[in-house]
């Protein structure tokens, strides 16, 4: 970033002049610049946490110049990373915490809730009428697993575990067939408390179709980027209908 920073040095008024006269081809793409960012490899970034570092860095430039065609370090870059630096640097609220807090409400406001919450099964299934008339989605919870980290060489295999990872929320629209993973846009649309009535008129062999689905999903995305070993798996915790 620093080298980029001062590409302008390399240019030369003389030394410009001297290759348009020998490659007068060249005249076209002189004076601008392309550059490429070098990422570690997904083992060493667990470690070095650099991603996160210089997207920090770069969205304290951009700040200040601007985010040219909404481009961070790299094209598929989504805007969590702008979220999260907006919230450290001028105290929003970002959409995981606002959820984080009514969740502390409700827990304060039904005082048996956290206990009937930890006797629930290690998975669970429900419905509900969408929002929207004639629209119709599925709600999912994954726990995406990790490498453990360890601070000692071994021979051992790494081990992968859902304590490692984190959960990611995935919701499938059946209108645009497209797989929504921000919560800021899932969060009202599942959103239930104890009188939301329970429905469902999806077939259980569509059901299942859409979460084959989601877990390819979840295969070309999650766990082909952080290269886990065959068998390594997501674990669905909940889903919910939405029609």
């Amino acid at each position: 970033m620093q080298r980029i920073g001062r590409v302008d040095r390399r240019f030369d008024p003389r030394i410009e002049q001297t290759i348009l006269a020998d490659h007068p081809e060249q005249r076209a793409v002189r004076g601008s610049v392309a550059y490429w960012n070098f990422l570690p490899p997904e083992e060493l970034e667990i470690l070095l946490k650099l991603y996160s570092k210089v997207s920090h860095k770069t969205l304290r430039i951009s700040k200040v110049f601007g985010i040219e065609g909404k481009k961070l370090l790299t094209p598929q870059d989504n805007f969590d990373a702008l979220k999260d630096f907006l919230h450290q640097y001028e105290g929003t609220t970002t959409t995981v915490e606002e959820m984080r807090l009514e969740y502390q409400k409700l827990l304060q406001d039904n005082l048996e809730l956290e206990e009937h919450l930890n006797m629930l099964p290690g998975r669970v299934f429900s419905g509900k009428q969408h929002p929207s008339p004639e629209a119709k989605a599925v709600f999912f919870c994954y726990a995406l697993p990790a490498p453990q980290v360890r601070t000692e060489k071994t021979d051992e295999d790494i081990e992968w575990t859902e304590e490692a990872g984190y959960t990611q929320w995935y919701l499938y629209d059946f209108s645009s067939e497209k797989i929504a993973e921000g919560p800021e846009d899932i969060i009202n649309l599942v959103r239930s408390n104890s009188q939301t009535p329970r429905y469902r008129s999806l077939s259980d062999e569509v059901l299942s179709e859409i979460r084959l689905g989601v877990e390819k999903h979840i295969k070309n995305t999650y766990l082909k980027k952080v290269q886990a070993p065959i068998g390594i798996k997501a674990t669905l915790k909940a889903w919910m209908e939405l029609s």
